[in-house]
């Protein structure tokens, strides 16, 4: 792809690094760019820049914030003994949008992937473990997506808990295996938390 311009060939690069965008969308992206006022394009630069360096990540549950308690946890009508176990804030977003659940969330930040690279140290795993055995944590509900790595990632947690009073379950299966829960629709979503099922029987079936 030839450029009259570097400043233009350099925005088509930084833009083409995005997850999904081509060279060819990425170009369609800031010849629009260049379309509008100034003032707009001004308006989502300092929104990125802010975006990158002000927010911050929830001191207790792990998920990106404005202040260092999400409003999620500083909700008191929240049932803090109930924790929600998911791999990224988007997961936060889909279960919040089925309002079907009213308890916490702790953010992994990823699964465990030898394939990958990522381990269980590479995750909010110890927070999470330590979290439980402070007590007042009543059951853990692992919605991690019904992949080889979320299982691994289940079993694993579930391991690091022998011996601690606590409930543990999971989503029943109206994810299809395979599937990520951000693309769930919030019914099917919603149903498979509230249907959730001990975690033990997952593992039988």
């Amino acid at each position: 792809m030839e450029f009259s311009s570097k400043l233009l060939e350099n925005a088509v690069y930084e833009i083409s690094q995005l997850p999904g965008i081509g060279k060819r969308t990425a170009l369609r992206l800031a010849l629009h760019l260049l379309k509008q006022p100034e003032e707009q394009t001004s308006h989502l630069t300092s929104a990125l820049g802010k975006l990158r360096s002000q927010i911050k990540f929830c001191s207790n549950c792990h998920n990106i914030s404005d202040v260092a308690l999400c409003e999620i946890c500083a909700n008191s009508k929240r049932d803090a003994a109930i924790i929600c176990v998911v791999e990224d804030i988007r997961d936060v977003m889909a279960i919040e949008n089925t309002g079907q659940f009213r308890g916490l969330y702790h953010v992994l930040g990823g699964k465990i992937s030898p394939m990958e690279c990522v381990g269980p140290q590479d995750l909010t795993i110890v927070s999470l473990v330590e979290k439980v055995k402070k007590g007042g944590v009543s059951e853990l509900i692992f919605a991690l997506s019904s992949t080889m790595e979320g299982d691994t990632t289940n079993f694993y947690i579930f391991k690091q808990l022998e011996g601690v009073t606590v409930k543990t379950s999971t989503i029943a299966r109206g994810i299809a295996v395979g599937d990520e829960l951000e693309y769930a629709d919030e019914i099917t979503l919603g149903r498979s938390i509230l249907n959730r099922i001990p975690f033990e029987n997952s593992m039988k079936a």
